[in-house]
């Protein structure tokens, strides 16, 4: 074991990464040494719990590494990230799976971390120290960026929503929007280290605004530095195509900006959404999506679905099937339902669970079948891919272009990192396969 090392594994979402980042940024600050998890003396879990599956299947790990390590009195072991946070009872939880953890984080409280782990080295356990107000987690410069394409920048934390489905709001809290000259100057210091792939992160991008700047100002602060590279807009409510459409056009009209839209619209039914506390209803939405697939025909749109939420009945669940066969999205995370600590759909009447993976399954083939002729279009198109790393076949390499496609290009000899110009030779389902072109 190598003293003052440390070792963090990551669960859940682009925010958990960006924090896992900036806690690794701060212990390097402070001499503490990244290596392998058979080496390091601190062993930090930074853990997810938006679904019973990951909350289950961090149990199983916690659990893992106290058998492993419950003998050796040097390892540490410290939890990170929502799962302590998301319900009344999680932190004896954590204590039942893990007797001798060492240290529960709070999510704002990233600056005491040495201090911390100082009094775990003298000897205390089971340790928490409240974090004493929010902080602007976009002022953290990342280092060692090196041979890294993509970058993450959380722009805001928490949300304004109430949706009775989600406990990640126990833990993130209300808003916090960051300052948006951190964030840009946060993406251009990542940017001067190569980084050619940018991801705007929070648990609801579409809620930024901090003062005067609203999310499409942000997002031109960050178009007008003077790299080639393409930015990606996380998560958006779809309240915001309605309220904000124009904004979100402007959005798509910058330049190195991937026309790509993740929207969760969670289910087809307006009684559905009614019982989740989501506050749009299908014929709105469907109204601005097709006006926006117009304007933009390339547009890659990506939405989450919650299969048997409470209440849902079959003819709930058509309608979910009939969105799905008219939207046709390029991607969809499909959920099935799980009931959530601190959550109001927890005490509604429950759908049966085989009755909720039937559903699933049917969605999943509706999907599928959707995709038959979706990328028809892009057959000899030619334009700009950035090559991201290797493919699955010889000599092929993975990249993306202005709508967030995958494409395969074939014989591709220069580096990981730069921009090619290729032309797209096959359709293979739901993937682009392309030759260079000079």
């Amino acid at each position: 074991m190598i003293q003052n090392s440390f070792y963090i594994e990551t669960y859940g979402c682009a925010s958990n990464k960006a924090d896992s980042q900036i806690i690794s940024k701060i212990l390097k600050d402070n001499n503490y040494i990244p290596t392998s998890i058979s080496e390091a003396q601190f062993i930090i879990i930074n853990t997810c719990a938006v679904k019973q599956q990951t909350e289950n299947k961090i149990k199983e790990r916690l659990k893992e590494l106290y058998s492993a390590y419950q003998e050796n009195k040097e390892k540490n072991i410290i939890i990170a990230g929502c799962l302590p946070y998301v319900g009344d009872n999680y932190f004896e939880l954590i204590e039942r799976l893990v007797p001798n953890y060492s240290a529960i984080l709070d999510l704002d409280n990233f600056e005491e971390i040495p201090s911390i782990i100082e009094q775990i080295k003298v000897g205390n356990r089971n340790i928490f120290v409240p974090s004493k107000k929010s902080i602007d987690k976009s002022k953290y410069l990342i280092d060692d960026l090196e041979g890294k394409i993509t970058g993450i920048v959380p722009i805001s934390e928490g949300c304004l929503g109430a949706c009775t489905y989600c406990c990640v709001k126990n833990a993130r809290g209300r808003l916090n929007c960051y300052d948006p000259e951190s964030i840009v100057k946060n993406v251009e210091y990542q940017l001067k280290q190569g980084i050619k792939q940018v991801y705007l992160t929070s648990q609801d991008c579409s809620t930024y605004n901090h003062g005067n700047t609203s999310l499409q100002d942000l997002v031109q602060s960050i178009t007008n530095l003077d790299f080639q590279f393409f930015l990606r807009v996380g998560m958006l409510n779809p309240k915001f195509l309605i309220d904000e459409y124009e904004q979100l056009l402007s959005i798509y009209g910058l330049k190195n900006v991937y026309q790509f839209l993740h929207v969760p619209i969670q289910s087809g039914s307006d009684d559905v959404l009614k019982l989740m506390n989501r506050p749009y209803t299908m014929g709105d939405i469907k109204e601005k999506l097709k006006i926006l697939r117009e304007k933009l025909p390339y547009l890659t749109i990506s939405t989450d679905i919650i299969c048997g939420f409470p209440g849902e009945t079959k003819d709930d669940f058509q309608d979910t099937i009939d969105l799905i066969r008219w939207l046709k999205p390029e991607i969809l995370n499909i959920s099935k339902f799980t009931p959530r600590p601190g959550t109001k759909a927890k005490k509604m009447i429950q759908v049966n669970s085989r009755e909720i993976k039937k559903r699933s399954i049917e969605l999943s083939n509706v999907f599928r079948d959707s995709l038959s002729n979706l990328n028809d279009k892009w057959k000899n198109w030619e334009g700009k891919v950035l090559a991201l790393h290797t493919g699955t076949g010889k000599n092929q390499t993975f990249g993306r272009n202005f709508a967030y496609k995958n494409i395969f290009i074939d014989k591709f000899n220069g580096k990981l990192g730069t921009f090619a110009m290729v032309r797209i030779n096959d359709i293979d389902g739901f993937n682009l396969n392309a030759q260079i072109i000079d």
